[in-house]
C-alpha cells in the first residue's frame, strides 16, 4: 500500500509546500497519522480518500507553516481561459470542439520530436510549480493522479463550481506557458 501511493502523496503534498523534502516529511507524518488513527476509520469513503483527507490537511497546515516562516505573499491567480474564437461556434457542426486550424497535433515520432515532448514536458511542470496552491492541487489531483470531479470536491471541501474554475484556470495557466514557450509555432 505504502508503494502504491506514496509517489501520488508526494505530487500532491508538493502542491502545498515549498519543497520535496518537506514534501516527503509530510507524507511520512500522514502514514504515521494513518497508522495511529486506522482504527477511527469508519469506512464512509474508500481508504484512499481517507489518506489523501489525512495528507492534505497535513500539507495544508505544513505550508502555511512554512509560508508563514518564509514570509511569503500569497496571491489569487485571475488569468484568463482560451480564446473562444480558437472554437466552433454554438452554430456550427461540432460546437465547442477546436476548429481544425486550432487543433493540437501530436508530436512527430522522431528524435526532435521526443525532445520537443520532453522540453515541453518540463516547461508544463515549470508552469504548475508557479500555479497558486489550490489550481495546482487541483490540476494535480485531476491531470496527473486521475481523480474524478466528486472526489477532489470532497477531498479539498470545494463546490462543483469552484473545483472546475480552478481546473479550468489552471490549465489555462499551463497551456498559455507552453504557448508561449512555442512561440509562433502553435
Amino acid at each position: 500500500m505504502v508503494d502504491l501511493h506514496t509517489p501520488s502523496m508526494l505530487r500532491v503534498a508538493r502542491g502545498y509546500v515549498p519543497n520535496a523534502a518537506i514534501a516527503e516529511e509530510v507524507v511520512q507524518e500522514t502514514w504515521l497519522a494513518l497508522v495511529k488513527g486506522i482504527d477511527a476509520f469508519e469506512g464512509r469513503s474508500s481508504l484512499r480518500t481517507w489518506l489523501f483527507t489525512v495528507l492534505i490537511n497535513i500539507a495544508k497546515n505544513r505550508g502555511v507553516r512554512e509560508r508563514r516562516d518564509a514570509d511569503v505573499a500569497v496571491t489569487a491567480f485571475t488569468g484568463g481561459t482560451v480564446d473562444p474564437s480558437r472554437f466552433r461556434a454554438a452554430g456550427e457542426e461540432w460546437a465547442g470542439h477546436w476548429r481544425e486550424t486550432e487543433e493540437p497535433s501530436p508530436f512527430p515520432e522522431t528524435p526532435e520530436g521526443s525532445a520537443l515532448g520532453a522540453e515541453l514536458l518540463d516547461v508544463a511542470q515549470r508552469a504548475l510549480a508557479k500555479l497558486p496552491e489550490r489550481q495546482r492541487v487541483v490540476v494535480t489531483l485531476r491531470d496527473m493522479l486521475g481523480f474524478d470531479s466528486g472526489e477532489v470536491c470532497e477531498l479539498l471541501d470545494l463546490s462543483v463550481a469552484n473545483q472546475r474554475v480552478l481546473l479550468h484556470r489552471g490549465r489555462a495557466a499551463i497551456r498559455q506557458q507552453l504557448e508561449d514557450y512555442l512561440g509562433d509555432d502553435v
